[in-house]
């Protein structure tokens, strides 16, 4: 596809650009070069961002002189491509762009079919540009001849901080090479590498780079086939890295053992803040082993086990932490089937935890009987300041203890019951408690079986707690 082509490609996607607008992109025409800057100027207003960029730039000198001085153009720090398929065409024109632009920061390619080609040209702009902080190359095919590029670029540049590949098929010999970039690079704080194929083989490359990487800070490895091996080759290096904050291995089978390895490192890693394990098939025996280093552990305060079958028993295990553990702010272990016995667990906890702010426990089961200990809790407890139960069944006598308990707690200002089997009888419940509560800010019910005025009666007096706070 030729430039000219392509501009037009571009073009046919602006409904309302201006029929001028039209003329000069697809004619370049002498009559249109000879207008005023200013009449210029109001023919760009008409035109995306990303038509300014890709499709302007370098269509000869007059109009880059033009372009230079136009003040949008001059203060363009973001453009999103991933609506616009470019290709590897799009991707060529994009790196002439970035060649000469010195204020765009943050562009997304995110699903351009730019494939590895466009990947190549578009790593060598890097080698120049000294203004890109971010970079989003997710949903492209690069391969790992692509990231080669990409992973030669990261060796010289000096200001890319963010870059993401999630589902950008890199595979093994991708990441190697990604592994290899990071041992060198001293600027990039932000990698996300979801779904692409690195299995135990790639998680090893990661770990290595780690031993010597000291800015990166946040990674994400989701969906990545990476078992219980790749596990401990993180785990090992997170004894001693001292950067990485957040650490992202959702859907991976890590399963129990992957879990200990985790454990074992979190005992001694003083700088891990997040942590999360969505889905790695953990059970309660990894819920145990997490739960004991945290015994030991001063620096994680996010936890999220969601959808890892912990049940009952994992939540006593972390009931036991949360009694004595005063760092973690919030626990997300939404899915998990904890029914009452849990929920009665996490409760008795809570009288004693005097640091987490925020429980997620939608989708476990919960009835009646867990929310009436959890209200019981919630008469003691002055930290907990949002609380997740959606999804659950607790129905109108669970509203009703949670509702009794609104009336004195002065802490809790989010609270999410949605789907919970609640009618007119539990809403009204809400209705009493929130003429005396004013720090509940957010209530979600499901509303389709609740009565309008009740719904407008409650929406009220929300809607007053947020105009106070806001006060």
């Amino acid at each position: 596809m030729n430039k000219r082509k392509f501009q037009e490609t571009l073009i046919s996607t602006e409904d309302d650009v201006d029929n001028q607008a039209k003329t000069m992109t697809y004619q370049g025409s002498a009559s249109f070069l000879t207008l005023p800057i200013e009449i210029v100027h109001m023919i760009f207003d008409e035109l995306s961002d990303f038509v300014i960029i890709c499709s302007l730039r370098n269509v000869c000198t007059r109009l880059n002189m033009i372009l230079d001085t136009y003040p949008r153009y001059q203060t363009l720090t973001t453009v999103i491509l991933n609506v616009n398929d470019a290709g590897v065409d799009g991707g060529k024109h994009f790196t002439d762009t970035l060649r000469n632009n010195k204020t765009l920061i943050t562009p997304n390619l995110c699903n351009t079919a730019i494939e590895e080609v466009g990947a190549k040209i578009l790593a060598d702009a890097f080698l120049d540009n000294t203004t890109l902080t971010t970079l989003d190359l997710g949903n492209n095919y690069i391969a790992s001849s692509g990231t080669d590029g990409l992973a030669y670029a990261l060796l010289t540049n000096r200001t890319l901080t963010t870059l993401i590949l999630e589902n950008a098929h890199i595979g093994g010999m991708g990441i190697e090479s990604l592994a290899y970039a990071l041992q060198n690079n001293t600027t990039l704080t932000t990698l996300d590498l979801g779904l692409n194929e690195m299995e135990d083989e790639g998680a090893r490359y990661l770990a290595d780079a780690l031993r010597t990487n000291k800015t990166l800070t946040a990674l994400s490895l989701c969906r990545n086939n990476i078992g219980h091996m790749g596990g401990k080759y993180l785990a090992d290096v997170l004894q001693d890295n001292t950067a990485l904050i957040t650490l992202d291995l959702s859907e991976n089978p890590l399963y129990g053992e992957g879990a200990q390895h985790l454990a074992d490192a979190l005992r001694n890693n003083t700088t891990l803040t997040t942590l999360i394990l969505y889905h790695n098939a953990i059970g309660h025996l990894g819920a145990q082993h997490l739960s004991d280093a945290l015994g030991h552990n001063n620096t994680l305060t996010t936890l999220i086990l969601d959808h890892n079958d912990i049940d009952h028993l994992g939540a006593q295990h972390l009931s036991d932490t949360l009694q004595n553990n005063t760092t973690l702010t919030t626990l997300s272990i939404a899915c998990n089937k904890i029914r009452d016995r849990g929920a009665q667990r996490l409760a008795d906890a809570l009288r004693h935890n005097n640091t987490l702010t925020t429980l997620i426990l939608d989708n476990n089961d919960i009835e009646h009987l867990g929310a009436q200990h959890l209200a019981d809790t919630l008469r003691h407890n002055n930290t907990l300041t949002t609380l997740n139960l959606a999804f659950n069944k607790i129905g109108n006598r669970g509203a009703q203890y949670l509702a009794s308990v609104l009336q004195n707690n002065t802490r809790l200002m989010a609270l999410d019951l949605a789907a919970n089997e609640i009618g007119n009888e539990g809403v009204e419940h809400f209705l009493v408690a929130l003429r005396e509560n004013r720090t509940l800010t957010t209530l979600t019910l499901s509303w389709y079986t609740i009565e309008q005025n009740l719904k407008d009666r409650l929406e009220n007096l929300i809607e007053y707690n947020n105009e106070r706070r806001h006060c």
